[in-house]
């Protein structure tokens, strides 16, 4: 269905396949929030990865672990502009080959190279394990890192006797405009996106430290109205480790996570019975009788405090509390007023004389 995400706000973190992840997500009628937590820096014509390279020629690895897709090509490629591609994927193919992930088997692949092996966690533990219980002592292990250097990876195959190049294809960067970052922490905290989606720990990790002394604000919402929606369990890990419900696919794959968020979002939602129409409440918007309706913030925080106690009056003071600071009493009746406009079902709110307002429930 088009429809099936209509009315809900999305947070998107990712950088470099943001446009696909969000045009996913339009299809299926979201409003998308870009705001991408971090950016890949490449290092083709970094020291340190033509050294591992060269360390690689001179010591052939027995094992290389290949942790993502694009630092496997852009190895590839770095080596082709040096001239050393055809000698690298030589000594490549005599490798025991571990994919942590389908990205990184793919790029594998496609350089004409085999895998022999890939976690179903797609987690860098699970390949270390897998590795010592096969036995590593005196081989050489090539470890094309995942953004930043993993030493504790490092340091258990080392304890275990490998010797370990590890390779710097790219490295993690805050984004070049963080305005998009902080805007998105707004939302989150003020509770005015439904979900927000990762599809990597370290932009999980980036948005929490962006958001600085608001963070447990951040993490109380994650944990409560905003779904955090992670393309995998090794995604989650940032956020799991701090206490919040995670939804995540069986497999990592964009597809799969907007299929989950499309299972999971509507779920979550609130419908009522009010002055003859039935009300489902979405991010954004009122279903009323199947019709779609968007609404501002303000007169959605009161519809949202109204159905949460649906029938029971709540005065001005107390529906003041759901606006933005600085409101007063004649916006709460500004915001009641653009909410009956909005549902084109004035019955819906009663105006209870000196009380205040309820849902007419039936």
């Amino acid at each position: 269905m088009a429809d099936e995400l209509a009315g809900f706000t999305i947070g998107v973190t990712a950088d470099r396949r943001r446009d696909e992840l969000a045009a996913l997500l339009q299809r299926r009628g979201a409003r998308v929030v870009l705001a991408p937590a971090l950016r890949i820096v490449p290092l083709a014509d970094d020291t340190d990865l033509r050294e591992a390279t060269r360390a690689c020629l001179d010591r052939p690895p027995d094992i290389l672990m290949a942790n993502t897709g694009i630092g496997m090509r852009g190895w590839l490629e770095a080596a082709e502009g040096w001239g050393l591609a055809e000698p690298l994927r030589s000594v490549l193919a005599r490798s025991y080959v571990v994919a942590r992930g389908p990205k990184a088997r793919g790029a594998i692949r496609a350089a004409g190279l085999h895998d022999q092996w890939s976690p179903a966690s797609e987690s860098c533990d699970e390949v270390v394990e897998h590795l010592r219980r096969r036995g590593v002592a005196g081989q050489v292990i090539a470890m094309q890192l995942h953004g930043d250097r993993q030493p504790e990876c490092t340091a258990a195959l080392e304890d275990a006797g490998a010797t370990v190049i590890e390779v710097p294809v790219y490295r993690w960067a805050a984004p070049t405009d963080p305005a998009p970052l902080h805007r998105l922490i707004d939302l989150v905290a003020g509770r005015l996106v439904d979900a927000v989606t990762f599809t990597s720990a370290p932009a999980a990790e980036a948005l929490l430290r962006a958001a600085g002394d608001r963070t447990e604000t951040v993490l109380e919402a994650l944990r409560g109205d905003v779904l955090a929606s992670c393309v995998g369990a090794v995604t989650a890990e940032p956020l799991v480790r701090r206490g919040v419900p995670v939804s995540a696919p069986n497999r990592a794959r964009l597809g799969a996570l907007v299929r989950t968020i499309v299972d999971e979002l509507p779920r979550r939602t609130v419908s009522v019975k009010a002055g003859g129409h039935l009300l489902t409440l979405r991010g954004h918007a009122a279903v009323v009788d199947g019709e779609l309706c968007p609404l501002a913030p303000a007169p959605m925080a009161v519809l949202r405090a109204l159905a949460r106690s649906p029938g029971r009056v709540l005065s001005r003071t107390a529906l003041l509390r759901t606006l933005p600071r600085g409101a007063d009493e004649h916006a709460v009746e500004m915001a009641v007023a653009r909410l009956r406009a909005g549902l084109r079902a004035p019955r819906v709110v009663q105006t209870v004389v000196k009380r205040g307002y309820r849902l007419r429930v039936e």
